[in-house]
């Protein structure tokens, strides 16, 4: 089974890190890909380039074998949908191969609003992380959107390709990019936020200052 987390990673910190490792582990995730957002279409702008973010991931992923950046949605132009990731790693890795789709409570909770989304089950599983013993509110139409998905039983995931919705308790690391963004913009010290080599990268290159003038890519800066 592959994990799937997606997001702006602007920048990645280790609430993003630790999430994807304990559900990992909790289902036997053979690996979780990291799939930086292009151009997100729930927010605005982020505050560093879709190059710069996604050499921030790979720095934070490069001594976990099982973390692996996709950068396919950097690579498309128009916003960065989740069913038109979907459809893209279906196309790599076959129809039969069962993805786990991780997102927050809060990203579940607004699932109806998002691009086609009665037929992103179609094409995935989806995991929410949430903290020990709390329940996501589920609004009418969410409910409606999932059915009897709902498991608490690993085994349906490795069964089917996608079509399963299973909560996991997951500790919950009160971090925001966002107070990591204002952080170095008021030259504050994130660290222990973030690893200490993407944070290094962030103050050598001056990205989420008050002046940025670098974009940092995978293999330095242009």
């Amino acid at each position: 089974m592959i994990g799937l987390l997606g997001g702006t990673f602007d920048p990645i910190h280790y609430g993003h890190l630790r999430v994807a490792l304990e559900i990992r582990e909790a289902l036997g995730l053979d690996e979780v890909r990291f799939l930086p957002c292009g151009i997100p279409p729930h927010r605005g702008v982020p505050g560093a380039s879709a190059e710069s973010r996604a050499a921030l991931v790979a720095l934070a992923l490069a001594d976990v074998p099982e973390f692996v950046l996709d950068r396919r949605e950097l690579m498309r132009s128009g916003p960065s949908y989740t069913y038109d990731t979907l459809c893209s790693l279906r196309e790599d890795f076959g129809a039969e191969r069962p993805f786990c789709l991780i997102l927050g409570a809060d990203a579940f909770g607004g699932l109806p609003g998002w691009h086609r989304a009665g037929e992103l089950l179609d094409l995935a599983h989806i995991i929410v992380a949430r903290r020990p013993g709390e329940v996501p509110k589920m609004a009418p139409p969410l409910m409606a959107l999932l059915g009897e998905r709902i498991t608490d039983c690993p085994a349906d995931l490795r069964s089917s390709a996608g079509g399963r919705v299973m909560w996991i308790d997951v500790t919950q690391l009160d971090i925001s990019a966002t107070a990591i963004r204002e952080q170095l913009r008021c030259d504050g010290n994130p660290r222990f936020l973030i690893p200490d080599a993407v944070l290094e990268a962030i103050r050598t290159q001056g990205l989420y200052g008050r002046e940025q003038t670098h974009t940092l890519t995978d293999s330095g800066v242009t």
